[in-house]
């Protein structure tokens, strides 16, 4: 990268974290995300849109999650230093890497062999040692490794997958999109001793979360 478009990035950055301040007033996150280089997590030739507030296409049918939609979903999280965090759908790999420097462990699970390979990659070059990434299986989660403080979904859901909720400690959150495969709602799902707290974030659009409780391949074939 020249000196030129490292100039350009770096110009767009400040704005981009600039307007992101509007809309999350959430310091702590918005600073963690400033200190994560989203280009090292797309194509050469998106350098350009690095810091563009939108979701870019990083192969195999899947995003890099809009920036703004990153800082609302990890914001939610509630992340603390001791946490143990699940996320669902490593990706490129950039949410993970925030969320590695807010909490004390992060494992992360994809479905794409291909992902996780280049995620892994861009994760030990930025020395984020405290992430484990894992091939997603037909269960959603990790019971083995669970339960967890945190678990944030990066894909969505057709209703709250109760396998996840299971997967909480008290008083653990659950941030997910839900909906149909064109529109859902984030939500946040905070776990009782009981029962569960919900509460509706904003509009969004991600990939299908596939696996039992989601939306299997056949329901997905059929609306196709």
């Amino acid at each position: 990268m020249n000196g030129k478009t490292r100039s350009s990035i770096n110009e767009r950055k400040i704005l981009l974290f600039r307007n992101l301040r509007k809309e999350v007033k959430d310091d702590r996150i918005l600073n963690t995300m400033m200190g994560v280089p989203r280009e090292n997590f797309i194509d050469s030739n998106q350098y350009d849109q690095a810091y563009d507030d939108i979701a870019l296409p990083i192969g195999y049918d899947q995003t890099i999650s809009q920036p703004l939609m990153v800082a609302i979903m990890v914001s939610a999280l509630m992340v603390g230093r001791a946490d143990n965090v699940l996320e669902i759908g490593t990706g490129s790999g950039y949410q993970t890497a925030i969320l590695s420097r807010l909490a004390n462990n992060v494992d992360s699970v994809d479905r794409v062999p291909e992902l996780l390979s280049k995620a892994s990659v861009k994760l030990d070059e930025l020395n984020c040692k405290n992430v484990n990434l894992m091939s997603a299986g037909l269960d959603l989660g990790c019971k083995e490794r669970g339960p967890y403080d945190a678990i944030i979904v990066s894909a969505a859901a057709p209703r709250l997958p109760n396998v996840l909720l299971e997967q909480l400690h008290n008083a653990g959150r659950l941030v997910i999109p839900v909906g149909s495969q064109d529109s859902q709602e984030l939500m946040r799902v905070i776990r009782n001793v009981e029962d569960y707290s919900i509460h509706v974030l904003t509009s969004c659009k991600f990939v299908p979360l596939i696996g039992k409780d989601a939306w299997s391949l056949e329901e997905l074939r059929s609306e196709n």
